[in-house]
């Protein structure tokens, strides 16, 4: 590991031992905040009693086809958008301001659009991820050195293999980047939409645990949240950096 890992490790493992100690010495209250090994021990005894399966299941259902749907469509989009710059140079302002529109504004548009279910709550999630894997996309294909387009017109490759084998790898690391927000931004709007648009999943389930007053399920379910998010952004982390290595040898 590097010392910045050893750092964030630092930085993480410090945190909840200091909530830990303030939680247990009454300095936040138990009905306001769990220790942290209370919420862990919640968590341990939820996901053995399958009570939360169903609604664990629909929601990662519901992330990972928003997943796809941002991340194929941003990549894509990105990719056309890259190649027209006047379209882009239109576009520019609004890409600059789309997460300051309040997409749940559009739900009873999606309901008579897609119907009731999990449709809705898929769109909203992928139009949470999309744009922040657009913008990566464009970002990395700016970014390529022009040294190796000219030593690849000098070799005569084609778009096709100019494509998989320059212009891809290049862009690498601002596509990784883009599909960890896409991620993160996709749970966001899942869970979100769930509070408010949904009889089932992990969002319903946080939201109807607080109205009811059970902490323990609600502080439970944020978090699994929290850890599963951090698992999967280690994963892509540590892919991207054997990619990279991969690359400079």
């Amino acid at each position: 590991m590097s010392w910045a890992g050893w750092l964030r490790l630092i930085v993480v493992s410090g945190a909840v031992l200091l909530l830990e100690v303030l939680c247990r010495a009454g300095v936040i209250a138990k009905t306001v905040l769990p220790a942290p090994s209370v919420m862990a021990g919640d968590l341990y005894r939820l996901l053995a009693s399958g009570t939360a399966s169903a609604d664990i299941g629909e929601t990662l259902s519901n992330v990972a086809m928003a997943v796809i749907a941002s991340i194929l469509l941003g990549f894509v989009g990105g990719v056309a958008i890259h190649a027209m710059p006047r379209v882009r140079r239109a576009l520019d302002p609004f890409l600059a301001t789309y997460y300051a529109v309040p997409f749940f504004v559009f739900y009873p548009v999606l309901i008579v659009i897609f119907g009731l279910g999990a449709a809705p709550i898929v769109v909203i999630g992928t139009l949470f991820g999309v744009v922040a894997m657009l913008i990566n996309t464009l970002n990395g294909l700016d970014r390529i050195p022009r040294v190796l387009l000219k030593t690849a017109r000098v070799h005569g490759m084609d778009p096709v293999r100019t494509a998989l084998m320059v212009k891809l790898p290049s862009a690498a690391p601002f596509l990784f980047t883009g599909a960890k927000l896409a991620i993160a931004y996709c749970f966001i709007g899942v869970i979100a939409a769930e509070f408010i648009m949904s009889s089932s999943g992990i969002g319903y389930s946080i939201a109807y645990a607080f109205n009811n007053f059970d902490n323990a399920r609600m502080y439970a379910l944020m978090l699994f949240i929290i850890v599963l998010v951090t698992v999967l952004n280690a994963v892509l982390f540590t892919w991207e950096r054997r990619i990279m290595q991969r690359r400079r040898r």
